[in-house]
């Protein structure tokens, strides 16, 4: 069944195409298993807060309506309201000052709650969930009056001069008074929102399964820090659930997360930070989350489910362009396993810079289980993509990353397998590898690797395709396999001049200091030049006999490179058999459209690439800890004949792209899709 929705509704109607409702809840309250939402166009300033799923078979689908064109039409569901009542503030012509009645925000004020949680960094804690818009732009909060009045440039910022568009908040017993800086504008002739509910589309309760949310903008949502032991808000989430699918939605302005596919609050609600001084730390406090979360007992016994693939997680995010979320685009511990994040649009994630804290990224992860990313166009973020814990069977293939402010890809205390394949890696830093258990094949590197162990932290690893944990350990660096890359140098920056940003706007950001914010214990990467020299320190698998580790940390695990091609100034691993090295590489990688997301290759010679001996699932091995092979999610052997472009490989060659005709190549990033 239908059930119709529309800005001409009426929530006592019948919710039929001739008698639409008026708002999206009401049709959610309506809605059974099976039955599609159809929400006509116009702006809906509401959560919706489903109160039940459908099945497997039969979902319940919230979608923007169709035009007669067969595109969506244009529907935004909104968590804030618009504020006309704004007064002139004294003593400048730039500030106004608008009093709001606390009724406005029902039970939760997000200007009366501060950000903050485990593993934020900012324990001043003046910020708050509460946002202020100018004509769809967020503004920058300021923790004094003064600061609007006389506004001051955040240094960090990505928009300094947005950055003096500010907002100052007092909450009263009745009122809640916002004072904005608006730069010169008249806000009578602008619309200025402010937020006033913390999710868009998020279910209260946990086990609402099988909702799939289609075909519209969902914006600005007053959402609290989300750190992997509390409960990961999100603007738009499941909550604890399984099945979801998200996708052709454009999401914006979650104060913190965008999607959340992430944990809920009974298995632990940032117990590190409240905590007395001495307890237990927060690598302690995120074990006992996953012990706490295998040993639910489920909704009979008045919890959620407990953690496993029958209950929670197996979600799908595609095809969505996120942006502008201060925290994170995508975040999930433990309930994004068996997940597929494919074909999305992440940028301007982390860009205000006005806090920081250690789950900050394009996609952050824990527990990334038989979980592929793939498809993804990230860029202008902190982080790009940060899998961080039991990274096992997860899948990162054909993405492309650049302008990355620490680095592109972070895989921290994983144990493995996961496979890193035909991806593109363009910022000066690519990798942070604190982790074991990697097969990187057919890439292209344009930044530097950095590696470390980490002996003191000991992070579980599973059984194949399974949440049960089947042991923990620490990091004792190594089990890695690079197999059939390109790496492209660069020869200023190996000289010590500073790497070259992606665009003149960013050179400031980047430096030549190895940003490991976010890493606890004694973790130091040391630099060395693009290529695998990083890896010099590690036995080859004829050496590793012969490693001898100490009785708390074992030996270094050895590696596998091999196929490799190092072009101007990129340096080989010591013991690589016949790396091919160049002066100038045959295929070269740059951005063509920062904002946009599009890339341009330019592929001088294929045939200078070499021919390489193809990778294979038996080929690549077991990884070391878990003894598991690299497989797809479902345990079937790796196909990697193709390209980062869909093309067959006749041949293997280095790098993600198939050997062709010299020539020039863009590559877009993904947009929802417009047409049902």
């Amino acid at each position: 069944m239908e059930i119709h929705v529309a800005k001409s509704g009426s929530d006592t109607a019948a919710g039929t195409a001739e008698a639409p409702l008026l708002s999206i809840g009401a049709a959610a309250a309506l809605a059974q298993p099976g039955d599609t939402v159809v929400v006509h166009e116009g702006v809906y300033r509401e959560w919706v807060n489903p109160p039940r799923g459908g099945t497997a078979a039969a979902p319940i689908t919230y979608q923007a309506a169709l035009g007669a064109d067969g595109r969506y039409e244009p529907v935004t569901v909104s968590g804030a309201e618009v504020i006309t009542d704004w007064r002139p503030h004294p003593g400048s012509a730039a500030v106004w000052t608008a009093t709001v009645p606390n009724t406005l925000f029902g039970d939760h004020n997000p200007y009366a709650e501060r950000i903050g949680g485990d593993w934020f960094f900012d324990q001043v804690n003046t910020w708050h969930t509460g946002e202020v818009y100018l004509d769809g732009k967020s503004m920058y909060e300021s923790p004094t009056l003064g600061g609007v009045e006389r506004p001051e440039v955040t240094e960090d910022s990505f928009d300094q001069e947005g950055s003096l568009l500010t907002w100052y908040c007092e909450v009263g017993d009745d009122a809640t008074r916002i004072t904005a800086n608006f730069g010169g504008a008249d806000p009578a002739d602008h619309e200025i929102e402010i937020n006033v509910r913390k999710f868009v589309f998020w279910p209260a309760a946990t086990g609402i399964d099988h909702i799939t949310v289609r075909g519209f903008t969902l914006t600005k949502a007053a959402t609290q820090w989300a750190p992997p032991t509390a409960l990961q808000e999100g603007l738009i989430g499941p909550h604890w659930s399984k099945g979801w699918v998200i996708e052709d939605n454009t999401i914006t302005d979650s104060k913190n997360v965008g999607v959340s596919l992430g944990k809920e609050a009974s298995t632990g609600q940032n117990e590190w930070l409240a905590g007395p001084e001495g307890a237990k730390g927060g690598t302690q406090r995120e074990r006992e989350v996953i012990q706490r979360a295998l040993a639910l007992r489920g909704p009979d016994a008045g919890e959620p489910h407990p953690w496993h693939r029958d209950h929670v997680g197996s979600h799908t995010v595609r095809r969505n362009t996120i942006r502008d979320c201060e925290q994170a685009g995508v975040v999930g511990h433990l309930g994004a396993a068996f997940s597929h994040i494919v074909d999305n649009h992440i940028s301007r994630i982390h860009v205000k810079r006005q806090w920081h804290g250690a789950e900050v990224a394009g996609i952050k992860l824990h527990a990334a289980i038989d979980t592929v990313i793939s498809g993804n166009t990230i860029h202008h973020t902190h982080r790009a993509l940060w899998l961080d814990w039991q990274a096992q069977g997860t899948s990162l293939r054909r993405n492309v990353f650049y302008a990355s402010t620490a680095e592109d890809f972070m895989v921290e205390v994983c144990h493995g397998p996961y496979l890193v394949d035909s991806n593109l890696f363009l910022s000066p830093w690519a990798v942070k590898d604190m982790s074991t258990g990697g097969a990187y094949v057919h890439n292209y590197f344009a930044g530097r690797i950095a590696n470390c162990t980490e002996h003191q932290r000991y992070t579980p690893y599973h059984f194949p395709h399974s949440t049960a944990v089947y042991g923990v350990s620490n990091i004792l660096g190594g089990d890695n396999r690079f197999y059939n890359n390109v790496f492209v140098g660069d020869r200023a920056g190996r000289e010590g001049a500073e790497p070259q940003a992606a665009e003149p706007a960013l050179a400031s950001f980047w430096s030549g200091a190895i940003d490991i914010d976010g890493v606890p214990g004694q973790a130091a990467f040391v630099p060395t030049p693009v290529g695998t020299s990083q890896y010099d320190a590690y036995p080859t698998q004829e050496e590793y006999p012969n490693e001898h580790g100490s009785a708390l940390a074992g030996p270094r695990l050895p590696v596998w490179v091999e196929g490799n091609l190092y072009a101007e100034g990129a340096e080989p691993f010591r013991a690589e058999p016949a790396p091919r090295v160049v002066g100038t590489s045959p295929v070269r990688v740059e951005v063509h459209d920062a904002a946009a997301g599009s890339v341009r290759v330019e592929l001088a010679d294929g045939a200078a690439l070499g021919v390489v001996a193809p990778v294979t699932t038996a080929r690549l091995g077991t990884s070391y800890q878990a003894e598991m092979g690299y497989t797809d999610p479902d345990g079937s052997d790796l196909d990697l004949s193709t390209d980062i472009t869909g093309l067959k490989r006749d041949e293997a060659v280095p790098g993600p792209f198939a050997a062709s005709t010299p020539g020039t190549l863009i590559l877009t990033a993904p947009a929802p899709e417009r047409r049902g």
